[in-house]
């Protein structure tokens, strides 16, 4: 009897784990060392010392590098390693890094030998491109030690404490093991859609690098359409049993992901949601919270922030289960963007995740639903918010998934108009007051509203003509090849 149920207890592993692998489109990878690090405060120095001790190779990706004192110093250190020999890659996104292209800044890397990519400037012939972003952050150094976080490289992180702003919480994994050579081909994947591959020898054979430890882990590499995370995340929330705590920055949720969560809620899960207090995108705040009512009602906990910004992207599950990096709930993160997670599947980092979301809590305060209102319920020992400022504004991508919010409420007015929030009845009002707007100059001056939409129809006619004649023209040199 008890070999038949240690039988069908392999099979049933066997069988989530074909799950969890074709879901997230990641395989479970064992023999790896991780590390939680909190804020910039345990990560930056923590980067600097792997940068600084590299002997082989860095590759280096991040959405946002500032041009500060932060970006500058890790600038200089990359350009430092690149002088000694190394094979340094940098690739940071064009609107992440805005204006990067046009200042000297990246000048002294080039210069030192490193070699430095944007990811999808603006192209005439790709009037939607700026849509897909490289939102990944992560950093690998001679196949030995890689990090994934929620982090960009920016002096935002560090707070400022004369202004009043806090140090931005935010979330990062050090690995140590063979997983580091799948963050690599994470990182290959995106420099080669920005020109010319990597050699081979810049890349670690994952057989080459010894284990470091016992955790198993996937690298979850997310790319426009491919949804991996939002599958996995809705799978953990379907098999959860006991709680699944999830921090996100900019938490505007696709009704399928709410669905999953309220159902989990339902089922007796204990699910907790904390998200920011004071986002640095003003308007996003309202269009989180508008999506708040339907997960309290299912009795989901939903706390919000107190400090400056909450910039972190994870999630624990049954203290087995937890998730790190740069995906944030929403549509832009889970089909728009290349992004990157670490799923570990290790009861010690879990249990270590789970102590510092309750250590976050202490600092965040409740929203709970009293007499079909919203109202705000202090967690014990919750910090004061007096003198907090909302943090500088930044992270210009999410506006695209703020449109979906957008939408959603539209959808609502139109189908269940006694259901409208607050919220949503604020961007009903504002929605009917740029009607009325567009409206009037139509009526008024209707070249005014001609002229643009001619111009966007003549620009994308014009981009899908030369798109046309370039696959024509690929299609005819590889019959020439072939032949």
């Amino acid at each position: 009897m008890i070999e038949h149920s240690t039988v069908r207890s392999g099979a049933l592993r066997l069988l989530a784990d074909q799950a969890f692998s074709r879901t997230g489109g990641a395989p479970l990878v064992g023999g790896n060392a991780v590390r939680l690090l909190k804020d910039a405060a345990e990560n930056f120095p923590t980067w600097l010392e792997a940068i600084g001790s590299a002997q082989r190779s860095i590759l280096f990706e991040s959405y946002i590098v500032g041009d500060d004192a932060t970006g500058r110093e890790f600038r200089d250190a990359l350009a430092a390693r690149a002088r000694a020999g190394v094979r340094v890659h940098v690739l940071h996104d064009w609107i992440g890094s805005p204006g990067k292209l046009l200042t000297r800044f990246w000048r002294p890397l080039r210069a030192a030998g490193a070699s430095v990519r944007a990811f999808n400037p603006p192209r005439f012939d790709s009037p939607l491109g700026w849509l897909s972003r490289d939102h990944r952050k992560s950093i690998c150094v001679d196949g030995r030690v890689a990090f994934v976080s929620g982090l960009c490289v920016a002096a935002r992180w560090h707070g400022d404490p004369t202004k009043g702003r806090e140090p931005w919480r935010d979330t990062g994994i050090e690995i140590r093991g063979p997983a580091v050579a799948d963050v690599e081909r994470a990182f290959a994947q995106v420099w080669a859609a920005t020109g010319q591959q990597l050699a081979n020898d810049d890349l670690t054979d994952p057989a080459s690098v010894p284990p470091a430890g016992d955790v198993h882990l996937r690298v979850v590499a997310g790319a426009p359409s491919a949804a991996g995370l939002m599958r996995l995340d809705q799978l953990i929330a379907s098999i959860a049993r006991s709680r699944l705590w999830l921090t996100d920055a900019y938490f505007l949720p696709v009704a399928t992901y709410v669905q999953a969560l309220c159902a989990a809620a339902r089922d007796g899960v204990d699910v907790r949601l904390l998200v920011p207090g004071a986002s640095d995108i003003p308007f996003l705040s309202p269009l989180s919270r508008s999506a708040y009512r339907p997960l309290l009602e299912a009795g989901v906990r939903v706390f919000e922030w107190n400090g400056t910004m909450l910039h972190a992207k994870t999630a624990v599950a049954d203290g087995r289960w937890a998730r790190v990096g740069s995906t944030n709930l929403n549509l832009a993160s889970f089909v728009g963007n290349y992004e990157l997670d670490v799923a570990v599947e290790d009861a010690g980092f879990a249990a270590t995740m789970e102590r510092q979301y309750r250590d976050d809590l202490l600092h965040a305060t409740e929203i709970v639903l009293e007499q079909r209102r919203r109202s705000r319920r202090p967690v014990p020992a919750q910090a004061d918010r007096s003198g907090r400022r909302r943090a500088p504004s930044g992270s210009a991508g999410r506006a695209a998934a703020g449109a979906v919010r957008f939408g959603s409420a539209i959808g609502t007015a139109i189908t269940r108009p006694r259901e409208l929030l607050e919220h949503d009845g604020r961007i009903m009002r504002t929605a009917g007051g740029a009607l009325i707007v567009v409206g009037v100059i139509g009526a008024v001056w209707p070249k005014a509203i001609a002229w643009p939409f001619a111009a966007v129809a003549l620009w994308f006619a014009m981009a899908f003509v030369i798109r046309a004649w370039r696959g024509s023209r690929d299609a005819r040199r590889a019959r020439e090849d072939r032949g």
